[in-house]
């Protein structure tokens, strides 16, 4: 089904796994797509309530594959048909998802990793953006993320010196939510992404609507916006097991619904 990625579900995670590790997982523009349909895919499959991201090998993703650029392409149409809808599915995506950058992320590949919900780094693993060194500006929504996370100065300074992150750098910055260590990788992920898809995920797909909209909304009609979701959030199983459970003095079992 798939050439460039590896897609596995178990216990409620959707694994998608790039997977051109002697190219230290390079995007080619079958790989956009691939990602993009994977991330459709898990949206629609009741069985998947976390979603993570990762590489195969020794990188998450080292940007795009130069190989494939030529004098006359045209970046503008090849962000427009390719990374674009990537991220656009990656935005749209009510489920969470986890970046487990598993080693460096440069240029797009780090794109990548700042558009998903929650990054998670091995030690081993790097930030770089990369865009720079080649004469270009970061995009795949790049610094729409990263000054979102870290903020402007930060962002521009980032941008323009394209200096390697290590892991500890990234989680001080505010770019990784856990730094893992290296014989506990697989583990930690694993239990990460369980716990989050054991969740309420319905009250998570709206707290990350209504977290993206706030920065573009007055307070007024923010609060307007958090009413009509909580009145959405009232009304979910989740709600109703949540106070049941509470009352019973039980563990919830919540089905994202």
């Amino acid at each position: 089904m798939f050439e460039t990625i590896l897609y596995e579900v178990r216990n409620g995670v959707a694994w998608i796994s790039m997977n051109r590790p002697d190219k230290l997982n390079a995007f080619i523009a079958r790989m956009n797509m691939e990602i993009a349909k994977a991330l459709k895919q898990s949206s629609r499959d009741e069985a998947v309530r976390a979603i993570v991201i990762t590489g195969e090998g020794r990188a998450f993703c080292s940007g795009q594959d130069l190989s494939e650029v030529s004098e006359d392409m045209d970046h503008g149409e090849v962000l427009r048909n390719h990374y674009g809808p990537m991220v656009k599915e990656l935005a749209a995506c009510e489920k969470p998802v986890i970046a487990a950058v598993n080693g460096v992320a440069a240029g797009a590949g780090m794109s990548l990793a700042l558009a998903c919900d929650f990054r998670l780094l091995s030690e081993k693993a790097s930030f770089v953006e990369a865009f720079i060194h080649v004469g270009l500006i970061p995009d795949s929504g790049n610094l729409y993320y990263l000054t979102r996370l870290i903020g402007h100065a930060k962002a521009l300074e980032l941008a323009v010196f394209g200096e390697k992150i290590s892991a500890g750098k990234a989680e001080e910055l505010g770019l990784a939510n856990k730094v893992i260590g290296h014989d506990e990788w697989e583990t930690e992920v694993a239990a990460y992404a369980e716990r989050l898809a054991n969740m309420p995920t319905k009250a998570i797909s709206l707290i990350k609507r209504y977290l993206n909209e706030s920065y573009h909304c007055s307070l007024e009609e923010y609060l307007e916006k958090e009413a009509y979701g909580q009145r959405i959030a009232g009304q979910s199983e989740d709600h109703r097991e949540g106070v049941g459970a509470f009352l019973e003095k039980r563990k919830p079992v919540f089905r994202g619904k």
